[in-house]
């Protein structure tokens, strides 16, 4: 597990003013789940861009997920939230 977070100017990407990387790598260190706002994601491609804007906070959730918005809230609810996903990765692992 990987956690990262840095105090920064509010911006129009970033109006919390808190850049962070929360991730859960597997033993061989691929990340298999993150919650971070380093890159905007963007919508499916069946919504159109015009007059949206584009979400920096957002989750991975397994390996090979491009991202999700991530409705950030305050950094004791993210980590609640990256905790409560990190157990249900965990959980699944252990099922298989």
């Amino acid at each position: 597990m990987k956690i990262e977070a840095w105090r920064v100017e509010a911006t129009a990407e970033i109006p919390h003013g808190i850049r962070y990387t929360l991730t859960l790598h597997e033993p061989y260190g691929k990340r298999i789940l993150g919650c971070d706002n380093a890159h905007s994601v963007k919508p499916p491609k069946k919504f159109k861009y015009a007059g949206r804007r584009l979400t920096y906070d957002h989750k991975h959730r397994h390996a090979n997920d491009k991202g999700v918005p991530y409705e950030f809230q305050d950094a004791q609810q993210l980590l609640i939230d990256f905790f409560n996903e990190v157990d249900r990765v965990l959980k699944e692992a252990r099922q298989k």
